[in-house]
């Protein structure tokens, strides 16, 4: 089925996977004005200038479509800008995680590949899935993959202040240096109106599979199930949690004794000390409030 035109916004992250892929910007645009399309690219020389032409850029309205090249924090800038709006978000995977592209079946290692899908997809119809809204103090945070709370958010935070190795091994390196230290927390959850205290690992709450680059830590996610999957590591001895981690990255942890996993519709997490990740981007200390919202995002896949 072949479509009109469309006009599209397409925002660049110049840094995505350690400026790598910096050529994949340009030429994103070049296809997609050969395909016929309206495209105002964006591209500014950090993150924060980038989210802050877009939103301007967006505001101003009049578009079919954003399209948003680099890693999941570009995911995360996209998403907060078209939920529930109605506009559909693309992505051109060329950062270091990609996590939505791998849960949306989008080619996540291959710039080219993941022009061509795109090409392909601006052809249909939109697909619609679900989208996390996280509330901290008065802030209000939308999600599209996974909020972690505990040891994959300090492992995160370690990870975001080394500048080396530059890929997706830099999170590996991470989580072991954070092994020697990381103690159990205890935690007040709230999930669905049944509050629980806890001591555990972790607490992430999920709507995608995978997360810090693949590792697939709710495997049965299901983007569009009008749920969140809530997943908790029970207190492990470090040998212990070293031995679940390789199997996180397979996904081959769900029947470990100390892994637990509760769908949900609303989660609120509260401990000492941990602060909250989503989509890579730093949310803030808890408490946080975490919501499903079911269709609030298209996007073009």
């Amino acid at each position: 089925m072949h479509r009109a035109p469309r006009r599209l916004l397409l925002a660049v992250n110049p840094a995505a996977s350690f400026g790598r892929n910096r050529a994949v910007g340009p030429a994103v645009a070049e296809r997609l004005i050969d395909e016929g399309h309206d495209v105002s690219m964006l591209r500014e020389a950090n993150f924060e200038l980038l989210r802050r032409e877009t939103e301007s850029a967006f505001a101003q309205g009049g578009i079919d479509g954003l399209v948003v090249v680099g890693g999941d924090g570009m995911v995360s800038l996209g998403a907060n800008l078209v939920a529930q709006t109605g506009v559909p978000l693309g992505i051109v995977a060329a950062g270091t995680g990609n996590d939505l592209a791998r849960g949306l079946g989008l080619p996540y290692d291959d710039p080219a590949a993941a022009t061509d899908a795109l090409v392909a997809a601006l052809a249909r119809e939109p697909r619609v899935i679900d989208a996390g809204m996280i509330r901290h103090g008065e802030l209000s945070t939308w999600f599209a993959c996974v909020v972690s709370t505990g040891f994959d958010a300090v492992v995160n935070e370690r990870a975001n202040r080394m500048t080396r190795p530059r890929g997706p091994s830099r999170y590996t390196l991470a989580l072991v240096r954070e092994l020697a230290t990381f103690r159990p927390r205890t935690y007040a959850i709230t999930i669905d109106g049944v509050r629980r205290e806890q001591r555990a690992m972790l607490v992430s709450v999920a709507n995608n599979a995978s997360l810090g680059g693949g590792m697939r830590i709710v495997p049965h996610a299901d983007l569009a199930d009008g749920l969140l999957d809530v997943f908790i590591v029970h207190p492990l001895s470090r040998i212990g949690l070293l031995r679940v981690f390789p199997k996180v990255f397979a996904g081959e942890h769900v029947d470990h004794p100390a892994v637990e996993f509760v769908r949900a519709e609303r989660v609120t997490i509260d401990a000492d000390d941990i602060v909250a990740y989503a989509d890579g981007e730093r949310i803030g200390t808890l408490p946080i409030d975490v919501a499903v919202v079911p269709g609030a995002l298209s996007v073009f896949a």
